[in-house]
This record gives C-alpha cells, structure tokens and sequence, in this order.
C-alpha cells in the first residue's frame, strides 16, 4: 500500500545575496529530496500569467487545430492525450495529459500556431524561453559552486553554451488517478537533463520519492507555492555529481480537477560529454556512470517514451 505525505522542500531566494547561505541550503535538497522551491527569480506574477493564459488558449482550441501541429521527430509541437507512457512497467494506459514542445531553433525549428488563431502566442512563449534560460543559469551557478566547482561551470560553451533548453506546457484532464489500476496523469519518471523549471497552477498532484530503489516506494505530495518555480534534478546532473546529487523519480496523481503546469528543461548541448566531476570521485568513491553525450542519452530516453516515434537528435 502506498503512502503519502506532504514533502518539507527548501526555498531558495535567487535574490540572495549571501551565496554561501544559498549554496549551503542547495546541496542539502540536492543530496535529500532533489527538489526545492525557488523565489524572487525575476519573473513576474504577470507575465507568469500571460504565459498561463496563452497555455490555455492553445489547449482550449478544438482538437483537429490542435493535430495540425502534432509532434514531429525533432520532438517539437502538439502531443496529444495518452500520448506519452512515462512509465510503462506501472501504466496500464499513457498519461491523461496533452503538452506541447518547444524548443531552440538552432537546433530544429518549431512548430508554432498560426498568428490568426493565436495572436502574440509565439511572441509569448520565446519570450518565455529567454527568461526561464536566465533562472537556469542562475541556479546552475548555485549547483557548481555547491559541487566545489567554479561558478561558471555549467555555463561554458561545452556544456550549457549550446544548451537543448526545452519549454513544455502541460494541460492535464479533469481525471482522477488510480495507481491500483495503472491509471496516471503521469506516470513516474526522473527528468533527462541537468535541471528542470517547474510552473505550476493552484492545483496540487505532484508527487516526489525520495528514494527511487526503495521497496515499497514513499511518495510525497510537493503543494504549489505561489509565485515559485518548483525546481528538480535531472539525470545528467545526478551523473555528473556521481550520484552525490540525486535525480528525484516524481510522478503527477489526478484529483478530478483540470491542472495546468509550464515545464523549463535546462538540458547540456546535444556534444556535450557527461562524466564524472572530478570533485565528486576518489579512490574510495570511483566514477558510478559511464561516460556518455547527451545526445545518446536523449535518444534513448525518447524512444523508451515514445516507442512509435522515429527519434532524431541531430
């Protein structure tokens, strides 16, 4: 039988200016939960909600607009309902979530609404990628400092330079979850890159479990903070810190209520070579992951999640 309870998450002020404070109140939620709260990270409660309201005027459009952008193989633009099976061992069925990828053009193109249906949508959004990269950035200065490393690691041109920075909206139906039954408005899963952005509603359903090899697992509600982006760890960074900092399994439970949340995924470029810091190995403590590009390991997670869908990560 599963249990849950509410999950006791940091909140880290970006407006700090006692980085030692920061980075001290960093790696204590990197190395328990890999989730924290983030405040005062310089976007505003108005254009958050700009942003929220664009979300839901694409998503409230009449399905057949909306399948006129589906998902390409570059992994860009509409994926509809049950579409993904975030963790098919457990999910009798795909989520009951519909999203939407957007990503950097110098990578691939976007797909992107046509400006009649959707006025300033685009406009919105790219704006939206420019700030959430800022954040990112910001706190991967945090995360390296907290790692023993100059501040700029993850921010030079061999690593975040070329950053896959993904944005996702996310619109869940009004369902109600039954893990007994298979049922998920998302299944569980660990997030691929070095950090995620997390936007939410008022409308609570995330779930972390803090130990993902635990048997039976303990799942944890994270509630919505007004105003706070929810952050988590990726694999990437759990790989990079030789698991010293953990990439947290979490998962979303439906309560009948309509939800609607914005993913920012601050990713490596697709040549980035992950492997192990040199501050987090030893004699006693050798490297636990293999090397490996994120590109290879972003393909694969896509075809674990999309078995129908022809990758390319080029």
């Amino acid at each position: 039988m599963e249990k849950q309870s509410k999950a006791v998450l940091n909140c880290i002020d970006l407006s700090n200016h006692n980085t030692d404070q920061s980075v001290n109140l960093l790696k204590q939620s990197c190395t328990d939960s890999g989730f924290f709260y983030l405040v005062n990270h310089g976007i505003s409660q108005e254009f958050m909600d700009k942003v929220f309201a664009q979300s839901k005027n694409f998503f409230t459009l009449p399905l057949n607009e909306k399948m006129k952008l589906l998902r390409n193989e570059n992994h860009r633009g509409y994926t509809p309902l049950q579409d993904e099976t975030l963790d098919p061992k457990n999910q009798s069925q795909g989520d009951s979530k519909e999203g939407y990828y957007i990503g950097v053009e110098h990578n691939a193109p976007n797909i992107w609404p046509a400006s009649d249906v959707l006025p300033g949508w685009r406009e919105t959004m790219e704006e939206f990628q420019l700030r959430a990269l800022e954040v990112g950035k910001a706190v991967a200065k945090i995360i390296a400092l907290a790692l023993g490393l100059d501040a700029n690691f993850f921010n030079k041109p061999e690593t975040l330079g070329e950053s896959v920075g993904v944005m996702r909206l996310l619109h869940y139906q009004d369902k109600i979850s039954d893990p007994s039954q298979g049922l998920y408005a998302a299944g569980a899963h660990t997030d691929y890159g070095l950090i995620t952005l997390l936007a939410t509603d008022d409308v609570p359903g995330l779930q972390i479990c803090k130990n993902k090899y635990a048997k039976p697992q303990i799942w944890e509600d994270v509630p919505p903070l007004k105003g706070a982006f929810i952050v988590n760890l990726g694999d990437m960074l759990e790989r990079w810190s030789n698991y010293t900092f953990k990439s947290t399994l979490h998962r979303v439970i439906g309560n009948g209520q309509e939800r609607y949340s914005i993913a920012y995924f601050l990713d490596p470029g697709l040549d980035c070579l992950v492997e192990c810091l040199p501050t987090c190995k030893s004699d006693a403590n050798p490297p636990k992951f293999p090397p490996i590009y994120f590109r290879d390991y972003l393909s694969q997670r896509y075809k674990d999640t999309y078995p129908d869908l022809l990758v390319d990560t080029k």
